[in-house]
């Protein structure tokens, strides 16, 4: 087991209890940067509110990391937001994807001393045996996604109109509704219809060199 630790005080307080466990390995670190495992690998932690979204997007941002479960404590508005089934929001479409995430219980702040301003939550993601959209297309997937809740417009105003209302009627959802009107798996859906009729960027044409034939 690896424990990870930024501050100072608390690192002491870990050596100290587990300086003598062999199964248990210190180390000062900020987890943003932390190498990840090659093999499979679960985390539990005592996310800093401040740092808490910019840990989980290093965790469950890209799924090609090995991660299987994360059980982390994180603030309550953070775990709210992106276990929320409306509104949904760009980070819990991308991350849902590949994870389940459920808002497991709240943490009350009289729990930490000194106690924060706000309440706490504890929030689980569980990888997914099938994953919503292939691993593979991961770029694309989060690519159509930030087009449409960067739009702040109907969707069938910011992909072909036919497509969007036929999945709609498929999937039950209003083709004029915004992209968090949706929940991901009617947006893993979503994306697999419009995203053969997405522009990619054009090839640029090789320059020619100066003096050569045409």
């Amino acid at each position: 087991m690896l424990a990870v630790e930024l501050d100072t005080a608390a690192l002491q307080q870990l050596r100290a209890r587990f300086d003598a466990d062999p199964r248990v390995e210190v180390t000062e670190g900020d987890a943003t940067l932390l190498p990840l495992p090659d093999e499979p690998f679960a985390v539990v932690a005592n996310l800093p509110f401040a740092g808490g979204t910019a840990i989980l997007r290093s965790l469950l941002g890209d799924p090609a990391v090995r991660l299987t479960q994360v059980d982390a404590i994180v603030e309550w508005a953070l775990a709210a937001k992106r276990t929320a089934v409306w509104p949904s929001t760009l980070l819990g479409c991308t991350w849902s994807a590949w994870y389940e995430l459920r808002l497991v219980r709240r943490v009350p702040r009289a729990c930490f001393a000194p106690p924060p301003g706000v309440d706490a939550a504890v929030l689980r993601a569980i990888r997914r045996s099938e994953p919503l959209v292939a691993p593979a297309q991961a770029g694309a997937y989060e690519a159509v996604l930030r087009r449409a809740f960067a739009a702040q417009a109907p969707l069938d105003r910011i992909f072909p109109r036919g497509l969007v209302h036929r999945a709609a009627r498929e999937l039950g959802f209003d083709p004029h509704a915004a992209a968090r009107d949706l929940d991901v798996r009617q947006w893993a859906r979503l994306y697999a219809s419009v995203r053969p009729a997405t522009p990619r960027p054009r090839a640029t044409a090789p320059r020619r060199r100066r003096g050569s034939r045409r």
